[in-house]
C-alpha cells in the first residue's frame, strides 16, 4: 500500500508546528532571556520556506542544534581599583557554532551585559559571519565591567584578570574575539598583551589590534562604512543614491562615526547623532571637523553628546531619540531595541525611504513589521552591519600571511563583500518567494551555508 502524498499544505502545516514547538521549547529552556528569545524568533519564523523545501534539516535537528550554544563559559574576574579595593565582575564567552570556521565575535564591556544579551548577539553572529563568505563561526563574550570613568591602570588590571581566565578557551584557530561596546583599542591592547604573556606566542588571537602590531587599516570605521555600502546597494534597487539624501544616524561610537563619514563622502547630508543623554540635530550637516569631534566626544569618557551642540551651535534634544527628524535614510547605530513602533510611525510619516540597521537588532519587532508593511527598504543588522566582522576576517587573513594591506585595498575588499552580501540577501528572498524581504533573505542565506556544513560534518 502506497503512502499518501505529502501535499504543499501538509508540508506547510508540519513546518509551522515544528517552528511553534521549537520556539516554545526555547522559552522554556532559557527562562528570562528575552533578548535571546527575540533573536531566535526573528530568525526561525523566516526560515519556513527553506524548511519546507529541505525537510532533511528538520529531521537532522539542525535548528535545534544551532540554537543551543556549543558552550557558554562564565567566570569570576577579580581586580583591584586605584584605591586598593578589590572588585569582582563576571566574565562570559559564548561559543555558538564553528561549522564553517573558528568562533568569531566581539567582547562587550558594559554594565548591561548578561548571558541573554550575549546569547542573542552570538546567535546573530552565526548568520552575520556566514553572510560575509569568510570562514568564521559565531560567538560573543564580555563582562558586566564598565570601563567608563576608570583609569588606564584599572582597565589594564581588569583586562589582565579577564584574559587570565579567557585565554585557555581561545586561539587563532579556535576562537578569535574582537572589540565591541566598551572594548576599543586600549582594551584590546591590554588583552592581547596578557594573552601573549600567558601563551608566550605572538598570534592573531584578537582583532582590532594596533596597526604596528598586527591590526588592519580601516577596522575602526569598517562597520559604519559597511552599513553605508549596504544601504547604497539598497538604494540602487530603486534607482537612487546617497547624493542629496538627508540621513538620520543614532549613536556616536565607532559604528555611527564610520557611517557619518562614509554617508557624507557619498553625498548624503547627515543631520543627527545621539547618546544616552539625548540627540543632536544639526541642520547644516555633520561633516569635516564635526565628524572628527565625534572621536573627542567618545574619548572624553562622559558618554554624552550635548557638548557638540554647544561647540557647533546645533540643537540638543535631551532624553529623546532622533527619529522624529525628517529623513530619507535612517541608520540606527546605537544599541538593541532603540527604535520602537512609535519611532517607526514618525519616520514613515516624514517620508522615510530606507532604513539600514547599523547596531545589532536596534529595531523592535513591531518597528520591523511597520517598515515592511509600508514597503520601504529595510535591512537587518546581521546583513548590513557585517562590515566590522568582515574586516576582522581580513585582519585574520593578514595575520596568517604576516603582511599588511593598504587602506584602499582593505576598503576595496569591504565594499565588494557588502555588495556580495546584498546580492545574497536579494537572491535568497526572491527564491523563497518574498522578493525585497531583506530579513528573510539574510536569514535564509546565512542559515543555509551553516546548515549544509553541519549536515556534511555529521552529528557533532
Amino acid at each position: 500500500m502506497t503512502k499518501p502524498a505529502i501535499t504543499p499544505e501538509k508540508s506547510k502545516a508540519s513546518v509551522h508546528n515544528y517552528i511553534t514547538n521549537l520556539l516554545s521549547d526555547v522559552v522554556a529552556r532559557n527562562p528570562g532571556e528575552k533578548e535571546f528569545h527575540q533573536a531566535v524568533k526573528e530568525v526561525v519564523e523566516t526560515l519556513a520556506p527553506i524548511l519546507e523545501k529541505h525537510p532533511e534539516y528538520i529531521k537532522a535537528k539542525v535548528l535545534d542544534r544551532l540554537i543551543e550554544p556549543d558552550r557558554a563559559i562564565t567566570f569570576r574576574v577579580g581586580w583591584q581599583d586605584d584605591q586598593g579595593e578589590f572588585r569582582v565582575n563576571r566574565g562570559f564567552r559564548v561559543q555558538f557554532n564553528n561549522a564553517i570556521g573558528p568562533y568569531k565575535g566581539g567582547l562587550r564591556f558594559h554594565s548591561s551585559v548578561n548571558l541573554s544579551i550575549l546569547k542573542f548577539l552570538g546567535f546573530e553572529q552565526i548568520f552575520k559571519n556566514s553572510l560575509t563568505t569568510l570562514p568564521m563561526g559565531g560567538g560573543k563574550g564580555g563582562s558586566d565591567f564598565d570601563p567608563r570613568g576608570k583609569s588606564d591602570g584599572e582597565v589594564m588590571r581588569f583586562c589582565q584578570s579577564f584574559m587570565t581566565e579567557l585565554f585557555r578557551h581561545i586561539g587563532p584557530d579556535t576562537d578569535v574575539p574582537a572589540g565591541d561596546m566598551g572594548v576599543g583599542g586600549r582594551e584590546i591592547g591590554f588583552l592581547f598583551g596578557q594573552y601573549k604573556r600567558l601563551k608566550a606566542e605572538f598570534t592573531g588571537v584578537l582583532t582590532g589590534k594596533g596597526l604596528s602590531w598586527g591590526g588592519s587599516l580601516v577596522r575602526p570605521e569598517a562597520t559604519g562604512y559597511g552599513v553605508v555600502y549596504f544601504c547604497q546597494e539598497q538604494l540602487k534597487t530603486k534607482g537612487a543614491a546617497f547624493k542629496g539624501k538627508t540621513v538620520a544616524v543614532s549613536g556616536f561610537g565607532n559604528v555611527a562615526w564610520g557611517a557619518v563619514k562614509k554617508a557624507g563622502e557619498l553625498g548624503g547630508k547627515v543631520v543627527t547623532i545621539s547618546g544616552p543623554d539625548g540627540f543632536i540635530y544639526d541642520k547644516n550637516g555633520i561633516s569635516g571637523e564635526k565628524t572628527d569631534y565625534m572621536l573627542q566626544l567618545r574619548a572624553s569618557g562622559q558618554d554624552i553628546v550635548e557638548p557638540y551642540a554647544r561647540k557647533f551651535g546645533a540643537e540638543f534634544h535631551a532624553g529623546m531619540r532622533p527619529w522624529r527628524i525628517k529623513a530619507d535614510v535612517a541608520l540606527p547605530c546605537a544599541t538593541q531595541n532603540e527604535l520602537n513602533a512609535g519611532d517607526a510611525s514618525e519616520l514613515l510619516k516624514n517620508g522615510l525611504m530606507c532604513l539600514t540597521e547599523g547596531a545589532n537588532m536596534p529595531c523592535t519587532p513591531e518597528a520591523v513589521t511597520a517598515f515592511q508593511e509600508a514597503g520601504i527598504l529595510f535591512s537587518p543588522g546581521k546583513a548590513s552591519n557585517a562590515g566590522g566582522v568582515a574586516t576582522s576576517g581580513l585582519e585574520m587573513s593578514q595575520n596568517s600571511m604576516r603582511m599588511s594591506w593598504s587602506a584602499d585595498e582593505v576598503d576595496k575588499h569591504l565594499r565588494s563583500i557588502m555588495a556580495d552580501i546584498h546580492s545574497a540577501c536579494v537572491g535568497a528572498a526572491k527564491e523563497a518567494g518574498h522578493p525585497g524581504n531583506y530579513v528573510m533573505g539574510a536569514n535564509i542565506a546565512g542559515f543555509k551555508k551553516v546548515a549544509d556544513a553541519m549536515m556534511a560534518q555529521g552529528l557533532v
